[in-house]
């Protein structure tokens, strides 16, 4: 479980990074789209890892949950928490709804099936104008809502991901928790802010297509 979650948060880190260029215009973003295209095989290989690295942690998050449920059959009468927290609790839920919007993120700026502009356009050359396919794709509301909640989910997600990461990687001392909590916070904060400012700066007039 951990050991999949590094991959797959690295993967968000770079991927958040690369989708704030955003802000720098259309030829930055154009530019950086174009250059993941031009990856071949290396492009595919990381995929498959990423995919491979998603299984794994899907379902080792399946055979944690039915061992823990496994371990109390019958539940308590009154659940008092002491230390589990709201982000803790909600990560059985938390995980289908993010894999589900990783699908449908992927139809809609990726393949552009649930585009609202259709199948994205691309020039002469066959390259696609990934910066007015990302705007034109959060101009929508209902679009922007999604990405918004998605990401606000995703930060919950990484934020108990990361405690508990570092936690079985043996990062686990009283003279370190207060740090590693605080990693957790920000790291999670930031993913989770930096997705949420795309659809706002959109929604707001602040990005527009070129």
């Amino acid at each position: 479980m951990a050991a999949s979650g590094v991959i797959v948060f690295g993967f968000i880190v770079v991927h958040i990074l690369g989708n704030l260029q955003l802000f720098a215009g259309p030829e930055a973003l154009n530019r950086y789209a174009a250059f993941l295209q031009g990856l071949g095989p290396l492009k595919w290989a990381v995929r498959a890892l990423l995919a491979a690295s998603a299984a794994v942690h899907i379902v080792t998050a399946v055979q944690l949950t039915v061992q823990n449920w496994q371990a109390r059959p019958r539940r308590y009468a009154t659940i008092r928490y002491r230390a589990t927290d709201y982000a803790a609790r909600t990560m059985w839920i938390g995980g289908p709804i993010i894999g589900l919007f990783v699908i449908w993120h992927l139809l809609h700026l990726t393949t552009g099936h649930c585009h609202p502009a259709g199948q994205f356009a691309a020039d002469s050359n066959g390259i696609i104008n990934v910066y007015n396919s990302v705007v034109i794709g959060f101009m929508d509301p209902a679009a922007a809502a999604v990405y918004i909640l998605a990401m606000l989910l995703v930060g919950l997600h990484l934020y108990h991901g990361l405690w508990s990461m570092m936690q079985s990687i043996g990062l686990n001392h009283p003279g370190w928790n207060h740090w590693r909590r605080w990693f957790a916070v920000l790291f999670a904060a930031f993913v989770a802010l930096a997705g949420i400012s795309l659809p706002v700066a959109v929604l707001t007039g602040f990005v527009t297509p070129a």
